[in-house]
């Protein structure tokens, strides 16, 4: 079971009192962000939870796991099996396209039980958040493209849980059928923006006028980068300059 993703972003974000921990077990290759010791174990025990319901649903359902088509599932399946369905099916994708970000989001979900007002969770590169009062800074990593490494988007905060999520043909070792060196997607449903990324990244060329995403969506924007051609649609959130460590972006130790 593939549960690690593209390792394209480092967040970052300054406070005095911030936490920083790097998390792995197994697959799940993880940076987390908070300003409370207690709300980085949460995070850890959420994203725990998280897999053991996912892996028992496998063990019993093992073409959820494989699939490159949606799956459905039953209305009593756990929590983090329905949000990967639901996020499958509207991207058009596998539901293991959605892992990464459901897990973290199931992180930050727990997060928030415990009290977080401030909380992030980097599953490879897929990045799920609450920020209620200060904003966070992500850095574009797209390996060889012109704008990589130069530029952060500013994630406002808000009252609910975001997401900015990544797929790259380019970089990293999860399975893509395109060509672009990113495809960055914003969301309030985490699941959705990391199937929306995959599925994306499987279909866009450079030679494309148009990104299409229905209506009625949870996607709030994207952005793609392929090569030297950039393509935006939605409410891309502003970018500005900024120097990208490479030291800081999530990747297994």
């Amino acid at each position: 079971m593939q549960l690690a993703c593209d390792v394209l972003f480092a967040a970052c974000v300054w406070f005095a009192k911030m936490i920083r921990e790097h998390f792995e077990f197994r697959q799940t290759i993880t940076t987390i962000l908070a300003d409370d010791p207690v709300h980085i174990a949460a995070a850890k025990e959420g994203m725990l939870a998280g897999r053991t319901d996912l892996e028992s649903y496998i063990c019993n359902d093992p073409f959820f796991g494989i699939s490159y088509s949606p799956v459905s599932v039953e209305s009593d399946a756990p929590l983090i099996v329905q949000r990967m369905a639901a996020a499958a099916i509207e991207a058009n994708v596998g539901p293991m396209a959605a892992v990464a970000a459901a897990i973290a989001w199931a992180g930050v979900d727990s997060m928030v039980a415990a009290g977080a007002t401030f909380g992030l969770v980097d599953n490879g590169g897929d990045i799920v958040f609450v920020t209620t009062s200060r904003p966070i800074r992500a850095g574009l990593y797209a390996g060889t493209a012109p704008v990589s490494g130069k530029y952060a988007f500013v994630l406002p905060p808000g009252p609910e849980i975001q997401a900015v999520c990544t797929s790259s043909a380019t970089v990293g070792s999860s399975v893509s059928f395109g060509v672009a060196d990113a495809v960055v997607v914003f969301s309030r449903d985490p699941a959705k923006a990391d199937a929306w990324a995959t599925g994306l990244c499987n279909e866009l060329l450079p030679t494309d006028k148009i990104i299409t995403i229905p209506g009625k969506t949870a996607i709030d924007a994207v952005y793609v980068v392929i090569g030297e051609w950039t393509a935006a649609w939605g409410e891309v959130p502003e970018m500005i300059p900024a120097v990208v460590c490479y030291d800081v972006i999530t990747k297994g130790e």
